[in-house]
């Protein structure tokens, strides 16, 4: 059995989009390369013809990617989401114990994660030890730097 794809609604949409995008356009604008690129006769030693190919077989390969992602896709219903313990579909603001700062992040499936936008994967280390937390909690977090420790300040929705 294939592993769950959890995500949010947003990223959802996100998927669908890009998805939509790579057949309706990318697809087409491809094809047009390939074609422009044969009509300019000998193959063999033809790099626009050989790039077009490469462009095409990586957007052949992510949209098989993300329909199957979507496939096994389980959505969070943000608003649903029990705001009394953190998981997938929240907000969150802790307090680094080592560093005396706060943090907020949004705990995401792993298809979602960014951790430059503040969205870790609930399949990370940190969203492992966060998932279950609640309010007033300290979370250990055993990374390769070491043990990090979390306060966990307050959950709310994301959205």
């Amino acid at each position: 059995m294939e592993k769950k794809n959890i995500m949010t609604y947003e990223g959802l949409q996100r998927l669908e989009k890009e998805l939509s995008d790579l057949k309706l356009v990318k697809r087409k604008e491809v094809a047009q390369k390939i074609k422009e690129a044969r009509e300019q006769g000998d193959l063999s030693e033809n790099a626009e013809y050989d790039a077009a190919k490469d462009e095409q077989r990586d957007i052949e390969a992510r949209i098989e990617e993300i329909e199957k992602i979507l496939k096994n896709a389980e959505v969070v219903v943000e608003d649903e989401v029990d705001l009394d313990k953190i998981n997938v579909g929240c907000k969150v603001k802790l307090y680094d114990c080592e560093f005396d700062e706060e943090l907020e992040y949004r705990i995401v499936g792993s298809t979602e994660a960014n951790s430059l936008q503040g969205k870790i994967s609930n399949e990370s280390p940190v969203g492992r030890a966060l998932i279950g937390a609640r309010v007033g909690d300290t979370v250990q977090v055993e990374t390769q730097a070491g043990v990090l420790e979390y306060k966990v300040l307050e959950i709310q929705r994301s959205n």
